[in-house]
This record gives structure tokens, C-alpha cells and sequence, in this order.
């Protein structure tokens, strides 16, 4: 982060956005917005906020799947044809 490029007041930036978009544009890197010295705002090329989702998104999967694996270790995890099993005599679905 270029501290004097991509930390800019919000005055600055609605005084020269095409300027600063184009900037953001070529550098990929995100500018903080201030409003009285302080951070009010995040701007992004399109591009790198998506990126940004989906590495939540990865994240998110790999977690679920972690814990998963932990549950399984730890003998909290039941067979699949058990529940199943379950929920059809609850239901009364023939099995």
C-alpha cells in the first residue's frame, strides 16, 4: 500500500474520481476513503473484490470440511443410511 496514493480523503476523491478510478484500476490496489482523518470507505477494482469473494468463499468450504474431519475423528459423526433411516420412519416414508 502507497500510503500516499491509496489513502486519500473523501473530498479528494469526489474532486478527482475518474483520476483515482483509473488509478485503482491499474494498480489492482484497494483505496481507504477518509472522512475527518479517519477511515470511512473501501474502494476496489470489480475485479479484485470478486477474487476477494471467492477466496472467502474457498475458505468458507475448506472450514466446513475441517470440521468435518474433526467430527469424524472425534466420533461425533454418524453413517448417512442411519439418519436416513430415521427421518423416514419420522416421515413415515417407506424404506
Amino acid at each position: 500500500m502507497d500510503i500516499t496514493k491509496d489513502i486519500q480523503p473523501m473530498t479528494t476523491f469526489r474532486n478527482h474520481s475518474a483520476e483515482f478510478m483509473q488509478h485503482i484500476k491499474e494498480t489492482k490496489r484497494p483505496m481507504i476513503l477518509t472522512v475527518n482523518g479517519r477511515a470511512a470507505a473501501v474502494i476496489q477494482d470489480a475485479e479484485a473484490y470478486q477474487h476477494l469473494l471467492d477466496l472467502a468463499a474457498q475458505a468458507s468450504a475448506e472450514e466446513g470440511i475441517r470440521q468435518g474431519l474433526t467430527e469424524l475423528a472425534n466420533g461425533q459423526a454418524r453413517p448417512a443410511r442411519d439418519i436416513f433411516s430415521e427421518l423416514r420412519k419420522e416421515y413415515g416414508i417407506p424404506g
